[in-house]
């Protein structure tokens, strides 16, 4: 029972970091949770005498759960990968500090999460696992099954999403708030040919659990899906700067009821998140712009 007791109180001394590594990967704090106390299930069914590194040990059953779980989604499917090429061989004399890599992604906030939506389960896993949370490519090659240097291109692969959606200076600001003002003119409007113009093929609208409950889907993939449940709506939507990023607001009598999150891409929209959970809204700095800005 000692000893039961003793691992009861070293997993929950990872549970934190745990619940965080679940949540970069799954965005759900539900699905997370979730993760985590199947990592407990596991552990219990463990034996644990050959472990020399339990919270390792621990982060990568939560990898593989929710490795498993990003699968059961049927998000997009992993590009092919060559793993003899050029990215994969070596990062070149242009790489850039890991360290500089875990500021650039912590900085994108809540945006961070819309982009990961977009990449592939192992391009998530390899992303959040190496650049967040520091943990070997050799290490997630296995979650994987695959080779630490085609883990290496896949986190690659994601970094420069991740690095192209991320607003570093007052320019990219202002080319994201003008294609969003189209957006949201556009779809006031109800002008189909304007609203498919700034548009990616390929954009996906996500909603939270609250936002479902309001009305929306819980995901739109493609241009024309999007176009049809946004063509003729956003009345209601004001402009806003929410975490230093172009967004828009529901905020009736400035009460803020809901954030629409862009992350904008070679002057398009390419993912939509609708955020109504007020436990998330609080997280956000939102600053509310007039109307006429748009």
């Amino acid at each position: 029972m000692a000893g039961r007791d003793d691992l009861a109180e070293r997993f929950e001394a990872s549970r934190g970091h745990l619940r965080a590594v679940a949540y970069r990967l799954l965005g759900s704090r539900a699905e997370a949770e979730d993760a985590v106390q199947e990592a407990w299930l596991r552990l219990n069914r463990t034996d644990t005498g050959e472990v020399e590194n339990l919270a390792g040990w621990l982060t990568t059953v939560v990898g593989r759960v929710s490795l498993d779980m990003l699968r059961s989604r049927g998000t997009r499917r992993e590009q092919p990968m060559d793993e003899s090429s050029p990215e994969v061989a070596g990062r070149g004399s242009g790489a850039v500090d890991p360290a500089d890599e875990v500021v650039m992604a912590d900085a994108v906030g809540p945006a961070l999460m819309v982009v990961l939506d977009t990449l592939s389960p192992a391009e998530r896993l390899a992303f959040v696992l190496h650049d967040l949370f520091g943990v070997p490519f050799d290490e997630i090659a296995v979650i994987l099954g695959r080779s630490p240097e085609a883990a290496r291109q896949l986190a690659s692969r994601a970094r420069r999403r991740v690095r192209g959606a991320t607003p570093s200076r007052e320019a990219d600001l202002e080319r994201q708030r003008e294609v969003v003002n189209a957006f949201l003119r556009a779809s006031r409007a109800g002008d189909f040919e304007a609203l498919l113009t700034v548009l990616d093929p390929d954009v996906v609208v996500r909603a939270d659990a609250m936002a479902v409950q309001m009305g929306a889907e819980a995901e739109v993939r493609g241009a024309t899906a999007v176009l049809k449940t946004f063509l003729g709506r956003a009345v209601g939507a004001q402009p806003a700067i929410i975490d230093g990023i172009a967004g828009a607001a529901w905020a009736p009598g400035r009460q803020l009821r809901a954030a629409i999150l862009f992350t904008v891409a070679d002057g398009r929209v390419t993912a939509i998140d609708l955020v109504s959970d007020p436990a998330r809204l609080g997280q956000l700095q939102v600053d509310l712009l007039p109307r006429a800005a748009v």
